[in-house]
């Protein structure tokens, strides 16, 4: 019995060694320096210093955080928005990226929910630096494990857009199961956040509206969940009304300035029904027109829990697991449309230029250095 407890003893302490070991050594292949595309000037991306590759130190991890080797990062209107010409300057390079997927290879002395050499996919906190390098550091509730079923490019492509739908549909317009059978209008359904967000209504049993203005926006938005499609660039009512939806819709997600659709939106809502805003209004609306009808008007902002540090913070990680469920699963499907590879500055200004340019479908993704 004693010989059967020191063999075991040893045993273990060997596998405590092996695995400090390769802890350390881990920690030892880790440079000092990495590749990254930043700024110091906000330009128009047709400047040649709009972005710019950078040897910078690797970030610092904090007590909290987990340092991951990028392995793909992908761009999203919130990085032109961020990168457009402003009077700034900054005294230290500006990475833009929020969003993306990789490998640990170090965590903080209180970051518990990962180890070194998980694959994870991961959201970022637009006032740090973020993804367009080789290594970026996080704190761990802003990670979630990779789908085992997806590429890296795949998964790159699904936090920030699934986190931004998820919140939008479940914690700003509060759907769940009892509302099988109800209407959700989602103009711009053909973009990252509508493509996700059409999958998680019609998963929860509505009726799914999107609008597009393309033939192949259409197609993508029949594929990516939307029962029927209207068409944007045209008054969305009589369509409505064409469609069997002559008494409105009893939600709306839009995805879009909210400006040019108010007063469509305004007539299209039923009484008590819910409205989700994710852009910011290129001009003034009256809310009044909203207290006839008791419209329920709500905006959703993916790092409101971080920003201010909000007591449920820890559910963006717990968003960001069950959306990896899902995408194993098969309840979502990626919407990874277009991969530029390597990660520089040449290419991510070209995916600057097609986000402007306002005809991606899908999601773009930059891989490998």
């Amino acid at each position: 019995m004693l010989r059967s407890i020191i063999i075991t003893t040893i045993v273990l302490s060997q596998s405590f060694v092996r695995q400090a070991k390769f802890s350390t050594a881990m920690a030892r292949e880790i440079p000092k320096t990495m590749k990254a595309v930043g700024l110091y000037k906000y330009l128009p991306i047709s400047d040649p210093n709009s972005l710019i590759d950078l040897e910078v130190n690797i970030p610092n991890v904090g007590e909290n955080d987990v340092l991951i080797e990028v392995k793909a990062t992908a761009v999203n209107p919130v990085d032109t928005k961020i990168r457009s010409p402003k009077s700034i300057v900054e005294n230290s390079p500006r990475i833009l990226g929020w969003d993306g997927s990789g490998v640990i290879v170090s965590k903080g002395g209180k970051a518990q929910l990962f180890n070194v050499g998980d694959e994870v996919f991961f959201t970022g906190f637009v006032n740090n630096n973020g993804s367009n390098a080789q290594y970026v550091s996080l704190d761990e509730i802003l990670v979630g494990n990779k789908p085992k079923n997806l590429s890296f490019e795949e998964a790159g492509a699904m936090p920030l857009t699934s986190v931004t739908a998820y919140e939008s549909l479940y914690d700003r317009l509060q759907l769940s199961t009892k509302d099988k059978g109800k209407s959700i209008l989602i103009i711009n359904s053909a973009g990252g956040v509508g493509s996700i967000a059409s999958q998680l209504a019609r998963n929860l049993g509505l009726k799914v509206i999107g609008t597009a203005s393309r033939k192949e926006t259409k197609e993508f938005s029949l594929k990516y969940g939307a029962h029927i499609v209207l068409n944007h660039t045209q008054d969305l009512l009589p369509q409505l009304k064409e469609s069997g939806y002559s008494d409105g819709v009893d939600y709306i997600l839009i995805n879009y300035d909210p400006l040019p659709y108010w007063n469509t939106m305004m007539d299209v809502i039923k009484p008590q029904g819910k409205i989700c805003v994710l852009v910011d209004s290129s001009g003034p609306v009256d809310l009044k027109v909203l207290k006839d009808k008791s419209i329920t008007l709500v905006h959703e902002m993916m790092s409101t829990r971080i920003k201010y540090n909000t007591d449920d913070k820890f559910r963006h990680h717990e968003i960001l697991q069950e959306v990896s469920k899902m995408l194993e699963s098969g309840q979502l499907k990626h919407t990874l449309t277009k991969v530029i590879s390597p990660i520089n500055a040449q290419n991510l200004k070209e995916a600057h230029k097609i986000m402007e340019n306002k005809t991606m479908i899908g999601k773009l993704v930059l891989s490998k250095f």
